[in-house]
Formats: structure tokens, sequence, C-alpha cells
């Protein structure tokens, strides 16, 4: 919308509610340890969220989506490598499969000496692999927002 200030100065508004549709985010512990554990968290999630009433889960139409955060570390060490984000996975096929290959591109990197960097990711179902997006160097690339505990 657009509109005509109070000072004569124009200004737009834009409304980014995604038509009504509200949008709800679940962000777990880093603690799963193979694509399958989080192939399998996501399906009880998704039927969690299927028997409350609150999405279909239908991946396929995008009403579940998932969004999957993975890092290496050398055996025997507690400290993980650089993060790497793969977004827009739309079937748990697909979250399994990136898992996979990141998981390997990783591991053939630090064996290589290849440093890895903290980035974002697409999964390519075609060519069943990840590509550069861009990287995230910083917690202001993330965008975060505070957390904020409302009490009555």
């Amino acid at each position: 919308m657009h509109r005509a200030g109070a000072g004569g100065e124009d200004y737009s508004l834009v409304d980014v509610n995604r038509s009504g549709v509200p949008l709800m985010e679940i962000v777990s512990e880093p603690d799963m340890r193979s694509p399958e554990e989080a192939r399998q968290y996501l399906i009880k999630l998704r039927s969690i969220l299927q028997y409350l009433g609150v999405s279909t889960g239908n991946m396929e139409e995008g009403s579940f989506r998932c969004d999957a955060n993975i890092s290496i570390r050398p055996a025997g060490s507690t400290e993980l490598g650089h993060k790497v984000e793969v977004k827009n996975l739309n079937s748990f096929k697909a979250v399994y499969l990136a898992m996979e290959y990141e998981a390997k591109r990783q591991r053939k990197a630090a064996e290589e000496g290849t440093k890895l960097v903290q980035e974002t990711r697409g999964w390519l179902d075609a060519e069943n692999k990840t590509v550069s997006q861009r990287t995230k160097e910083y917690a202001h690339d993330y965008r975060y927002f505070p957390s904020r505990t409302f009490r009555r």
C-alpha cells in the first residue's frame, strides 16, 4: 500500500503475513546423529502436527518444510565443525538424501584438508547434490530476533 505521509513524504507498506497462513517454526536440539534419525524425527513431528490439526503436513504442497543443519566433528571430539544449512527440503526422501550427501561432502573436505565454511546450501533433486547459495559468517547474517517471554 502506498501512502502520503503527514509531512508530505510518500511511503509504502508491505503486508508480509503469508496471505493469512501462519508460520510455525520448530527448532530441535542439535542431537541427531544420522540422516535416518532426522527423517524419523520429521515423520513423528508431522504425525503430531496432523493429530493436533495444526497442519496437513503435506510437504509437496509446502505446508510442511524442512531446513536441515548439518556439521561434522572429528571422532572423539565434542566440538562441531562449521554448520551448513540445507534449505527448503520438501520430502522425507530429500531430507535423507541431502543429509547423506552433505555428510559425505563434509567428510571428504575434512580428509582433504579443505576448509569448510558456514553456509546455506540448496538441494537439487535431479542431480542428488547440494549447491552453495550464500555464506553466513556472523550471527547478524541470520537476522535473528531476540526471544521474548510473555507473562500474564
